[in-house]
């Protein structure tokens, strides 16, 4: 990225956050949570910035539940600002990183996670996403595109702690005391990605604008079945696989990979296997 650009980053995010600044460094300009409400401030910050990333995963407010009403009015309210901001400036090219929890299960007519799968939100702070996304999508324009970004289930080491990020690092965790809690009843399959795929794909597309408008999920598109991965924790550690838990607010299938590899030429540079690795290397097992 040219020493010239510069990219806003507005949002509350714990994991991709932080390791997004760290990759922009000097081409970042922070936007902080008090500055959305000084209009003419958040101009002045922007005038100088060719994109803005809006972190759109999660309600900003602690402690707010995904099913919890005033997520949505959260998400609203810490959006607006923001979208108002680019349609003022004009020229901004616009990135919403966000979950696949807008999109429903998989099915058999749709086995895929895509651009082109229906949007059922299943919760209220999917909700939430959805009205940032379809409010950006909206106005966007040629000389001020929207990239909307859908990430599967990201694993990883957060970087301003050892704690780690992901139900492969909860599963390393768990099975040093000999349990695995694991969801559902092991025949469902996750796609997992490991953060520095993720930050690839978000640091191409900063690179190179949309013509307008695009809508993008970011996995590997390799399913992983959890029988299959609790076995491997099993067999390295004797832990118990537990099945039937609570899968509600799990996030099973598999991303369609040819839409970012042909937009970004994009191929996963991290296996299930290395992230599993990592996961225990971080759990000192």
């Amino acid at each position: 990225m040219g020493e010239h650009v510069k990219v806003a980053i507005s949002g509350q995010d714990d994991f991709v956050q932080p390791y997004l600044e760290a990759a922009l460094g000097d081409n970042l300009v922070q936007i902080l949570p008090e500055m959305l409400n000084e209009k003419m401030q958040l101009d002045v910050l922007l005038t100088s910035c060719d994109a803005i990333v809006l972190m759109n995963a999660h309600p900003p407010i602690t402690g707010t539940g995904r099913d919890d009403r005033t997520a949505l009015l959260a998400m609203r309210d810490a959006a607006r600002p923001i979208l108002e901001a680019v349609e003022r400036h004009g020229s901004l090219h616009l990135l919403l990183i966000g979950t696949l929890r807008v999109h429903p299960q998989p099915t058999p007519e749709d086995p895929f996670y895509s651009s082109q799968v229906s949007l059922v939100p299943r919760d209220i702070a999917a909700e939430g996403q959805l009205w940032v996304e379809e409010r950006a999508i909206e106005h966007a324009t040629e000389n001020s595109p929207v990239s909307v970004l859908r990430c599967s289930n990201v694993q990883g080491v957060r970087l301003d702690s050892t704690e780690g990020n992901g139900i492969l690092h909860q599963f390393a965790q768990d099975s040093i005391f000999g349990w695995l809690s694991v969801p559902g009843d092991g025949t469902q399959a996750k796609d997992f990605v490991h953060i520095s795929d993720v930050i690839e794909v978000v640091m191409h597309i900063l690179e190179n604008r949309p013509p307008t408008r695009e809508t993008l999920c970011i996995g590997t598109g390799e399913g992983s079945v959890m029988s299959d991965v609790a076995a491997i924790y099993q067999e390295r550690t004797g832990c118990d696989p537990q099945y039937g838990n609570d899968d509600s607010h799990e996030v099973w299938g598999v991303v369609d990979a040819w839409e970012i590899e042909q937009r970004c030429g994009f191929r996963p540079s991290v296996t299930p296997a290395e992230m599993i690795e990592e996961a225990f290397e971080n759990a000192g097992a």
